[in-house]
Formats: C-alpha cells, sequence, structure tokens
C-alpha cells in the first residue's frame, strides 16, 4: 500500500469517527459470544473499550474550539436520515464513559472471577460492551428516537449485569426488578414524550425539532411533551424522589458493574436531560415555563440534604455511596437550574469529576468485598493498617467526594457556588457548603473505621492483587490531577455550555 493510499484511508476513517465510536463495541459484542472463548472474552472487550476511548478523545480535541461534527448514516441527509452530531457537550461524555469502561475493565477481571461463575464470563462482557454501546449512542446520537433505542440498549444489559450480582446475593434478582420495572416507566414516559413532540413537529431530528419550537412555547402539546420528557429522563437519573431504584441497584449488583455504572449511567441521563432543555426545547423556552427554578432547584437541593442525611447512618459502605450519588446528582441539577453557562459549566464538570470518584471508591469497596468477605462498615474495620495501598485510595477519593481542595471534587462544587454568587443567590451557595459537610461526616465514619479501629481477628488479609490496584489508583491520582489541572475539563465544559446556552444557534 503506497503512502498516498494510507493518508487515504486514515482520512476515511477520521470522517466516520461518529459512528465507529459506537459500532466498535456494539460489534464486539456479540463476536465476543460468537468466538465464546473464556480467555479471550475480557481482551476483545478491553481492545473494544479501548479504541473507542481512542476514538472519542480525537473526537473531544476536533469540537473543543467550537465545531459541530455531523454524520450523516447511510448518506441520508437529516432530518430524513439519521443524524449523529458530536459538539463539546457529548463529547465529553465520550470521554469520561469510555475511559471508565477502560479503567473498569482491568479491575473486572478479578473481581468477575471471584463473583461470577466461570460460565458465566462470556456473558458478563458481552452485556458489558452492551450497556457501552448504548450509553455512547445516547450521547452521540441527533435523533430523539435514536436516544430512547440506545436508553434501552444500555438499560436492558444493565439489569442482566445487576441480576449476575445474585450468585453472591439473592436481594441483587429484586433489585435488577425494580430497576426493570421504574426503568420501564421511565422509558414509557419519555417515548410519550417524543410522540407529542413528532405531532407537534413532524420531525424526530433534534436540531430540527428545535428549529421548529420557535414561538411554540405556548403549544400545549410541547409542554405536555417537555413534562413527559423530563419525568421519564428524571427517573433514569435519579433525581429526588425517583430515585428508589438506585440504592439496591449499586449494593447487590457485581463490584465492577457498580463501579461502571455508578460512574457513567446516572451522568449520560444528566447530559440527556441537559440536551433535551438547552438543544431542543431552548433556554427562552425554559425561562417561560419556569420548570428549573420552581421544581428542578428544590428537588436539587432536596437531594444534596436528604440523601446525604440518609448516608450517614448506612452501616453498608456500598449502600453509603449509592446514597451519596444521589445526594451529588442534586449538585449536577443545581447546576443546570441556574440557567446560566456558569451553572452549565459546574453541572458538567461535577458530572465528569464525580464519575472518576465514584469509580475509584466503589472499586475500593470491591476490593474490599473480595480481601474481607464484605462491603460493612464492621467488615472493614482496621483495613487501613491491613490494606494500606487500597485504603489509602479510599482516603483520596473520599476527599475528592467531599470536594477537599486539591481534588477533582472541589474544582465542580467552587465553580457551583461561583454560579449562586454570580445570580445573587447567597443562600443556595451557603446551603452548597453546608451539604458538603455532612459528606464530611459519612467520609470520617468510614476513615474512622479503616484507621481508628483495630482489625477483627488474627487472619492474615493481603492487599489487592496489582490488576485491581492499578485501575483505582488510576482513578485516585485522577482526582488529585483533576484537582490541580483543570485545563482540559473546565476549557470542555465551558465549551460544551456555551453551545447548550446558545440553544439551535449552537446546534447548526
Amino acid at each position: 500500500m503506497t503512502t498516498e493510499n494510507i493518508h487515504h484511508v486514515s482520512a476515511s476513517l477520521g470522517d466516520h469517527l461518529p459512528v465507529l465510536v459506537v459500532l466498535v463495541p456494539f460489534v464486539a459484542a456479540p463476536l465476543l459470544v460468537f468466538i465464546g472463548s473464556r480467555r479471550l472474552a475480557w481482551s476483545i472487550a478491553f481492545a473494544a473499550s479501548a479504541i473507542s476511548l481512542v476514538i472519542s478523545f480525537l473526537l473531544l480535541m476536533r469540537v473543543i474550539g467550537g465545531e459541530v461534527i455531523s454524520y450523516h448514516l447511510g448518506g441520508w441527509a437529516p432530518p430524513l436520515g439519521i443524524e449523529y452530531r458530536v459538539d463539546a457537550a457529548n463529547a465529553f461524555v465520550l470521554l469520561l464513559v469510555t475511559a471508565i469502561a477502560v479503567v473498569v475493565l482491568p479491575f473486572a477481571r478479578e473481581s468477575v472471577r471471584a463473583e461470577i461463575p466461570d460460565r458465566q464470563n462470556t456473558l458478563f462482557y458481552a452485556l458489558f460492551l452492551l450497556c457501552l454501546t448504548g450509553l455512547l449512542g445516547v450521547a452521540v446520537t441527533g435523533d430523539a428516537f435514536n436516544v430512547f433505542v440506545f436508553l434501552e440498549i444500555s438499560s436492558l444489559a444493565t439489569y442482566v449485569l445487576i441480576a449476575q450480582g445474585s450468585y453472591r446475593d439473592k436481594r441483587a434478582l429484586t433489585a435488577s426488578y425494580d430497576y426493570l420495572i421504574m426503568g420501564t416507566i421511565g422509558a414509557t414516559f419519555f417515548v410519550i414524550g417524543l410522540g407529542l413532540l413528532y405531532m407537534a413537529t413532524g420531525t424526530l431530528n433534534m436540531a430540527d425539532i428545535a428549529e421548529r419550537l420557535v414561538d411554540q412555547a405556548g403549544n400545549r402539546t410541547v409542554r405536555a411533551a417537555f413534562a413527559f420528557i423530563v419525568v421519564g429522563i428524571g427517573l433514569k437519573v435519579a433525581i429526588y424522589p425517583l430515585h428508589l431504584w438506585l440504592p439496591n441497584a449499586y449494593t447487590f449488583a457485581p463490584s465492577a458493574v457498580t463501579a461502571f455504572v455508578a460512574a457513567t449511567s446516572t451522568k449520560v441521563a444528566v447530559y440527556v436531560l441537559m440536551r433535551f432543555m438547552f438543544s431542543v426545547f431552548q433556554p427562552v423556552f425554559l425561562f417561560e415555563v419556569n420548570t428549573l427554578e420552581f421544581i428542578i432547584l428544590p428537588f436539587a437541593l432536596l437531594a444534596m440534604f436528604a440523601a446525604s442525611f440518609i448516608a450517614v447512618f448506612q452501616s453498608d459502605f456500598k449502600r453509603m455511596l449509592a446514597y451519596s450519588s444521589i445526594a451529588q446528582i442534586g449538585y449536577m441539577l443545581l447546576g443546570i437550574a441556574f440557567l446560566t453557562e456558569t451553572g452549565l459549566t459546574a453541572a458538567i464538570v461535577h458530572l465528569f469529576n464525580h464519575g472518576i470518584t465514584k469509580a475509584a471508591l466503589f472499586m475500593g469497596v470491591g476490593i474490599y468485598a473480595l480481601r474481607l468477605g464484605g462491603s460493612f462498615l464492621d467488615d472493614i474495620e482496621g483495613a487501613g493498617r491491613r490494606m494500606p495501598w487500597t485504603s489509602a485510595a479510599v482516603v483520596i477519593a473520599g476527599l475528592s467526594l467531599i470536594g477537599v481542595p486539591g481534588t477533582a471534587g472541589f474544582i465542580s462544587k467552587w465553580v457551583l457556588v461561583e454560579a449562586a454568587l454570580e445570580k445573587g443567590w447567597w443562600l443556595i451557595a451557603i446551603l452548597i457548603v453546608a451539604s458538603s459537610l455532612l459528606a464530611v461526616i459519612y467520609v470520617w465514619r468510614v476513615i474512622e473505621v479503616l484507621y481508628l479501629k483495630a482489625p477483627k481477628g488474627d487472619v492474615i488479609v493481603k492487599e489487592a492483587p496489582l490488576s485491581m490496584l492499578l485501575p483505582l489508583w488510576v482513578m485516585a491520582l485522577a482526582c488529585v490531577y483533576f484537582g490541580l489541572d483543570t485545563d482540559l475539563t473546565i476549557s470542555a465544559a465551558r465549551a460544551a455550555a456555551e453551545g447548550l446556552m446558545a440553544g439551535t444557534s449552537g446546534m447548526r
């Protein structure tokens, strides 16, 4: 092959990056099952995830300056054909999802071997790739109905992945069933909303819908569609009080599943909520319907305090982190509710920072469950002395969860406080700081158990294997790195916020 041909192929592949990021894991999943090799299952899953990560990074570098990539599937131009659109907002989400997948998979190798029978390994990694495919598809598509399709692909895979935890605890089955019921209700509300939008506009392309919704804020069909979509996606996001599926799902799922889903699934759902609110319905529409200030903002504040308060009294570390996730979702929703560029920047940065923080924490819990036999605080007493490397990483991630200066969690909360002060909402800024103090209480409970209590029994406990420690420390160090160097996160989040606040003009 000549140099000219190589350049031509490279350029051709570059043009197809928006579809390749989804297509690679989508093709790898059935290929993995078709080959049927347990030894190759993990390698194929990791290779597919790594390729998608590289593609996501290349896409983000292309659009971080404000460019929008439009990819027409099958050569059919939108709105008749299905379009994949990549801008700074969804490229940032693509990077988060693929990065978490690449880091969690090495951790999963040992974890899955301990928690799931060998005969199920191939199925597990196939479902993992399908879940990844769905999440990436949701982020990249520019077609409203395709969002629903990809949401269902990721959800169906997640239901089965959570149920895989039944080999250790049968309650995983009821947790999966509860999630299935709530997820189905959410999907039904969402698709009804899409049907009403189609009735009002005659199109399913999101950019086209946005243009046709101009001056239709008073249309009752449009308002009903907005309500259905917010409630439907709200269930996927786990907006308080639509969060009831989340604590059990996170608690009883296999450790690797919890680490991946907690870091990605609700974050992608938050992205979908932002995309529909700002790119489809427009900021002008949001000002007119007052949904954010009078509905989303109060529930966000309620989540920040109620979920954190519940987390304080949990004796299971995994369940504690699950309720913490509901509280952290409240911070993201609060940033959206400000309806400003700074508020959206805070929401998007927190989406990323919370993703890496929770991945580290849930991997740490998974290691404790593997080595100490459980995730209850009683089980991990004195683990700071027995497992110093694991415990140190967990403490770093815990500090990021609180928002201690020098960690990623501090950056997003700082920008969130800036957004509140920018609007003159001093009380909200005080509440953000106060809710963070609740996180201090439950994180301190963990630190106290790890370092200030004597280990139970005289059994010698080994530190986690390197294949689990390395991914844990990658995420823990990421919590520090993105707390000190904010060039990538803040610039990408600000570019995304500018595009979202621009509404329709930002989509063309």
